[in-house]
């Protein structure tokens, strides 16, 4: 492990709990300051070095930031080991650029408003420094090409613009510019010429042709490359690049599509779970990933509460599934909350493909994908919500859609919850590692006491909601909670222990 203070495991034991402390916050509100709509981040992505990372908000918009702490910046790796004091090699980042990648639409078939928001960010492989990425609102992917471009400057002009009215009046900026034939503009000098200019006595000594020369600035230009469209009758709420670098996968509610990165034409449907009557329809895909190294496997989760693992090598339309990652329900539990918890949010493999980590409302749960009989862990999230579930029914809130993450080296989980919390879990053999953090300068204010070993069994739910017998809005630690911030988003750095999480408008940074 690279990042700020190592960690070192007891021989043949779990490693110890880490220690998070406050990196950095981009976007910080002040006290009292009113969080537009538009700027709350929707979707954030390492990509897979970790050097970049990017954001995505309700506006439309794709921020990206880049890792300074690995550049030196001018001194010498002798110099450096010269000093006499600990360098802070945790992962820093700045802002590097952003722009605008989707814009709201009208589908005038359907007389239906589309929404600019970014529901997903997938980095592409980068080429010649070149950083790709697709982006997508809840029908249109576009791929991204961000690159530095060298400015270009006209020089050589014939005209000194000090000197380019002849009769001493400066030329207004009403007046049209010269235009080429095929419509454009000259710009610069030209903008500065008389319409009463008149040539010096003698004439003009030489003609000189104006050279267009590359400067040595630069400017990051991002480009979009590709558009694919019109593929989804329901809103997408999954991409996912596969590691052969050429295809990826787009999932709406009904159907899975496969694409390749450079034909946006066409795409071919390899999952479609629409009945034949819309009336019969018992669930939805809620996620969709591709196996980080074998190309021809996938998984998709469904609002039952179930995981799909799909192989692309059995058929053309993947009806059957190669292996159903499910948890039967534990008997006298069920209530009218059951199947709503129980819909998956977010599923992730982990960086060998051994495991998917999947969220529902309550719980995180990893699944080994050798073994379908069960979960291999279950982590309580924020258990002591289960006594609320009808007013966060009432509220909607119990439909909110929480995204999950693994760190690099596998041994870690990480989601969010409410009042802009997080939790962090141990998930190696014998592990007790148990933590919660606030999105804020001090992520070790609020600590709720939670049972240290994770659960395999879910406790039951109780089938009458008694209200007011709990002080309503406070936690198991006597913490109140906030259903309106909550922290839905979330990235942990590729190869250190890093974590990005997204509160409202706002983005913090945790190291350990």
């Amino acid at each position: 492990m690279h990042g700020g203070d190592e960690v070192v495991a007891a021989p043949g034991g779990p490693p110890q709990q880490l220690d998070w402390k406050f990196s950095q916050v981009f976007g910080e509100r002040t006290a009292g300051e009113e969080v537009q709509e538009v700027d709350i981040i929707s979707a954030i992505e390492f990509d897979k070095t970790g050097d970049h990372l990017a954001t995505g908000d309700r506006g439309g918009r794709v921020v990206l930031f880049e890792r300074t702490d690995t550049k030196d910046h001018g001194v010498s790796r002798r110099d450096l080991e010269r000093m006499d004091y600990p360098i802070s090699r945790h992962p820093e980042f700045r802002y590097k650029t952003e722009f605008q990648s989707h814009e709201p639409e009208f589908d005038y078939l359907k007389s239906l408003e589309i929404e600019e928001k970014i529901n997903k960010i997938r980095w592409c492989q980068t080429a010649n420094g070149v950083l790709s990425l697709l982006s997508t609102n809840d029908k249109t992917i576009k791929f991204w090409k961000v690159q530095e471009k060298k400015v270009k400057k006209i020089s050589d002009m014939n005209l000194d613009p000090s000197k380019a009215v002849g009769n001493g009046s400066v030329a207004s900026s009403s007046s049209p510019k010269p235009c080429l034939a095929n419509g454009s503009s000259f710009d610069g000098s030209y903008d500065n010429l008389s319409n009463d200019f008149s040539p010096p006595p003698g004439g003009l000594p030489s003609l000189r042709l104006p050279v267009v020369v590359t400067s040595q600035e630069t400017n990051l230009l991002a480009r979009c490359r590709r558009v694919y469209g019109h593929a989804h009758d329901y809103h997408i709420n999954s991409i996912s690049n596969n590691s052969d670098g050429e295809t990826f996968i787009s999932a709406d509610d009904l159907r899975i599509n496969l694409w390749n990165l450079e034909i946006s034409s066409q795409s071919f449907n390899i999952v479609d779970v629409k009945p034949a009557n819309m009336e019969d329809l018992t669930e939805v895909i809620t996620s969709a990933e591709f196996h980080p190294t074998h190309c021809n496997m996938l998984a998709y989760s469904s609002s039952k509460g179930s995981i799909r693992l799909i192989d692309l090598r059995q058929s053309a339309l993947c009806d059957s599934h190669a292996k159903l990652f499910e948890e039967p329900e534990a008997p006298g539990s069920r209530s009218f909350f059951t199947e709503i918890i129980a819909s998956i949010t977010d599923i992730k493999f982990s960086k060998d493909g051994r495991y998917i980590l999947s969220r529902d409302y309550m719980t995180l749960k990893l699944w080994d994908i050798n073994m379908d009989s069960g979960p291999v862990a279950t982590f309580q999230v924020h258990e002591y919500l289960r006594p609320k579930l009808c007013d966060l029914y009432e509220n909607d809130s119990i439909f909110d859609k929480f995204e999950c993450c693994l760190s690099g080296d596998g041994l870690r989980v990480a989601t969010g919850s409410y009042s802009n919390l997080f939790r962090v879990f141990g998930c190696a053999p014998g592990s007790t590692e148990s933590a919660t953090l606030e999105a804020s300068k001090n992520p070790m204010r609020r600590q709720v006491q939670t049972p240290t070993r994770p659960s395999r069994s879910l406790s039951s739910i109780t089938r009458v909601v008694r209200r007011g017998s709990e002080t309503p809005g406070v936690d198991a630690n006597g913490n109140s909670f906030d259903f309106t911030t909550k922290l839905l988003h979330l990235a942990w750095h590729p190869t250190e222990n890093l974590i990005a999480c997204a509160a409202a408008n706002s983005l913090y940074m945790y190291y350990a």
